[in-house]
């Protein structure tokens, strides 16, 4: 299958620089294109970026120049990772798309798209089947990774449903990470510090539709079919809370199955849960896409986010609900699971079945 050439758009941005650092030594794919805005491109890429993450910008790719986001300049690629904002993303994706080729994007612009696999490689990687029995082969596959909140939730809930039925309802009020917001503007110092403040712009409305197509299933091989509106609710709270990174959420939950199945079953349903990317092997795939936490004080951002090198969803403090059947606290490492590394995980899987 040998090793796949991989483009990053947006390469300059917080998303962009993320999935630079996990391609830098995958042995999987190879840096051959970085693609920014018109001020950036032609210039080193060491000069263009004010890089702002934690580990040393990767030396690989330092002198490389950087290009305009077009599809020339990407045409030899095999795969794209896409960190650009929704309002670039729309128009460029599509074209590349259009032109054959295939795009992994993070930006918000085409999650609802019914053709488009709204994808969290730990939870609906059969999702990506659809590239198998679609007849046009002239076009790139399109698939977007999910909301960062949403993607440390559908997980837990996967594995239930998966073993135990459908879900009714979930009500949820999440704490998450200011690094979820970027570096610029981001959450200024002043509104972070020895606070919590209680609404993120259009997140509430992402965590309530998202799961629905997440946890879908696909009609005669081809298109996404939804959890409809009234069967399963969703019902969230947003916050920003002072942590670098790390979404954490309570979940409440009901199953339609009336009585509940028991909370040693709804245990036994999250510590056994396994996905493809177990079963394929694919490079990132964590040991457990889920760790069931005993602790009563776990989970906890500093200490749990880097679970599974931040693929693993952990869930503690799981037990009965007076009034749902149950609830528990999930984290999950918003920057990684929640954003470019479910994107490098899904080309794992896209490589490992054969589509790219």
């Amino acid at each position: 299958m040998g090793v796949k050439k991989a483009g990053v758009l947006g390469a300059t941005g917080s998303v962009g620089q993320r999935f630079i650092l996990l391609l830098a030594d995958h042995p999987d794919f190879e840096i051959t294109a970085l693609g920014a805005s018109s001020r950036s491109a032609g210039k080193r890429y060491e000069d263009a970026v004010v890089w702002k993450q934690t580990s040393i910008l990767p030396e690989k790719v330092t002198d490389m120049k950087v290009v305009e986001c077009t599809v020339d300049e990407f045409k030899g690629c095999d795969i794209v990772f896409s960190g650009l904002e929704a309002e670039q993303a729309e128009p460029i994706e599509r074209e590349f798309v259009d032109a054959g080729i295939n795009v992994i994007s993070n930006a918000k612009s085409y999650r609802r798209d019914p053709e488009v696999p709204l994808v969290v490689p730990t939870a609906n990687p059969e999702h990506l089947d659809v590239f198998k029995a679609r007849k046009d082969s002239s076009k790139g596959r399109h698939v977007c990774i999910s909301n960062c909140s949403t993607a440390g939730l559908v997980v837990p809930l996967k594995a239930l449903q998966d073993k135990l039925g459908p879900l009714d309802t979930v009500v949820l009020t999440t704490m998450q990470a200011v690094s979820g917001a970027g570096f610029s503007p981001g959450v200024p110092s002043m509104d972070a510090i020895d606070n919590l403040v209680p609404f993120i712009s259009g997140e509430e409305d992402k965590l309530e539709w998202e799961p629905r197509k997440i946890l879908g299933t696909v009609e005669n091989g081809v298109s996404f079919k939804n959890i409809a509106d009234g069967d399963l609710k969703v019902s969230a709270t947003c916050t920003r809370v002072p942590v670098t990174d790390g979404h954490t959420a309570s979940v409440a939950f009901k199953f339609k199955q009336q009585p509940p199945p028991s909370l040693e079953e709804v245990k036994k349903a999250l510590s056994e849960y396994r996905t493809e990317c177990q079963e394929l092997n694919t490079h990132s795939a964590p040991k457990h896409a889920i760790d069931v936490l005993e602790q009563p004080n776990r989970p906890q951002p500093r200490l749990d986010r880097d679970r599974g090198n931040g693929y693993t969803v952990s869930v503690g403090r799981l037990r009965e609900d007076p009034v749902f059947d149950y609830k528990f606290v999930c984290l999950s490492h918003n920057t990684v699971l929640g954003a470019a590394g479910s994107g490098i995980l899904i080309a794992e899987l896209l490589k490992a079945k054969n589509l790219i």
